[in-house]
């Protein structure tokens, strides 16, 4: 097992590469990493010509830990047996993990590392951004960490490929961009995900929306009400398309379609592809509207798209209108009305010869909600608004707003304060809901405020 570890994170580094990744001063306390590199510099001398190279991690940890014992040999000084576990595992960090990089990658709490050259790096906790004093040697230190986090991924970071996307094995996604264009050394950031997906009590305890908005969306989803999740960058659309498909019935073929893996779906029958950039190992360019063509001669009961970006949403919006109800994808907007607006231009770039009329009414006959999400001065995510699209006006879309979170201003330590809301406006799909079954009662949309508890919620 732990070669295999091993092999993933491409530790099949020589050993005078290895040396060299740990040959000058590192971050962190600077007497515990002195004694890092004096363990791997002895360790390579000594196993050198025994393959050491070929050690897995588990045979490489215990011949750290003898070393470390004998501390005084060569430190001047014995170490208690804390501060030689803590040089142990550093040492194997930077063997055989992600350098300085570890123990913000251990940090189930850390959603996005962000870092600007080798000197600078922060990290958001909470929704908060924070510097830290971890710190790579130079520009090729960090390029090593890199090349480590990309080994296994398919992708080259070279002359050829300045600016490279790629997924780590336990999900997270890494974006790298080198000098040039970057100006102050390599820029990387790495958004990650929990370790296990967040649930619809997650959302209720994280108050980023009141439990009868939570329990109308999950009686939407069960019902195959086709639906679009919008928002900013980071404002959490992929967690909370991956909250609602919890309630996609076990009894459905579901088919989900990325640019990058994110979604983790729970459902017995689920098909997932990803879509494939040509690279030089070969083989040709496979985009997420090719994969969404594809997905209708799957015969799934529904297609669930990471994010929509570009034509593939005319095909996505087909689909939902042709028998793929329940079909759910998000799309970067700031609000819902703008959502409508990007949808228009995205299938604009499909390069038929539509018009906008035309678009719309389609948008308006496959599409019923728009989940509008944002991240609040704070940095809490929240649900502002759940509506509903009712059909066409002249040549405009109708909507109106079910439930919507009101802003009232910032507390003490500038984080948004506000309330939930119904609008007092009654659904037009809800005779769809309570024919299937669904127990969504009319009193649940009238006009009041709304508790955003951390108690019930929707039940599956």
């Amino acid at each position: 097992m732990a070669t295999a570890r091993l092999e993933a994170k491409g530790a099949g580094i020589p050993p005078a590469e290895r040396l060299n990744l740990v040959a000058g001063p590192a971050a962190g306390d600077g007497r515990r990493s002195a004694l890092s590199q004096r363990l791997l510099r002895h360790l390579m001398t000594t196993l050198s010509a025994h393959r050491g190279d070929r050690l897995s991690e588990e045979d490489m940890r215990v011949q750290l830990s003898r070393l470390a014992e004998q501390s005084p040999d060569y430190t001047g000084r014995p170490l208690d047996y804390a501060e030689q576990q803590a040089a142990v595992a550093e040492a194997l960090s930077e063997l055989f993990g992600y350098g300085p990089l570890e123990g913000l990658m251990r940090d189930h709490e850390i959603t996005d590392i962000f870092i600007n050259g080798p000197r600078q790096l922060y990290y958001e906790r909470r929704g908060q951004l924070h510097a830290t004093d971890v710190a790579f040697r130079d520009e090729e230190h960090l390029l090593q960490i890199v090349r480590r986090m990309f080994a296994g991924s398919g992708h080259q970071l070279d002359e050829a490929a300045r600016m490279v996307d790629a997924r780590l094995p336990d999900g997270s996604r890494v974006n790298v961009v080198l000098t040039p264009p970057a100006l102050n050394g390599p820029l990387v950031s790495v958004r990650r995900f929990g370790t296990r997906p967040l649930a619809a009590e997650d959302l209720l305890a994280n108050e980023s929306m009141a439990p009868e908005m939570l329990e109308f969306l999950a009686a939407c989803v069960r019902s195959r009400i086709s639906m679009v999740v919008s928002g900013g960058t980071g404002t959490g659309k992929t967690t909370l398309l991956n909250a609602l498909s919890r309630f996609v019935p076990d009894s459905e073929r579901v088919v989900t379609i990325e640019d990058t893996a994110e979604l983790q779906l729970q459902q017995r029958h689920v098909a997932k592809m990803e879509a494939h950039i040509a690279g030089p190992e070969g083989g040709a360019e496979i985009s997420i509207r090719d994969l969404v063509k594809n997905s209708l001669r799957m015969r799934p009961d529904r297609i669930i798209v990471g994010e929509c970006r570009g034509a593939e949403v005319l095909d996505m919006l087909q689909a939902m209108n042709t028998g793929h109800e329940g079909s759910m994808t998000t799309v970067h907007a700031n609000d819902p009305r703008e959502t409508l607006a990007r949808i228009e231009l995205m299938a604009a770039l499909a390069g038929a010869d539509i018009p906008v009329w035309a678009v719309r009414r389609l948008v308006a006959s496959s599409l019923t909600l728009v989940v509008q999400l944002a991240r609040l001065p704070g940095g809490r995510r929240k649900v502002v608004a759940v509506s509903e699209i009712t059909g066409m006006e002249g040549d405009i879309v109708s909507m109106h707003a079910l439930f919507e979170y009101v802003q009232t201003g910032v507390d003490a330590a500038q984080n948004a304060v506000g309330y939930f809301r119904a609008t007092g406006i009654r659904p037009r799909c809800l005779a769809r809901l309570q024919v299937r079954g669904a127990a969504v009662t009319p009193q649940m949309f009238a006009e009041r405020v709304l508790q955003a508890g951390k108690n019930g919620g929707a039940r599956r």
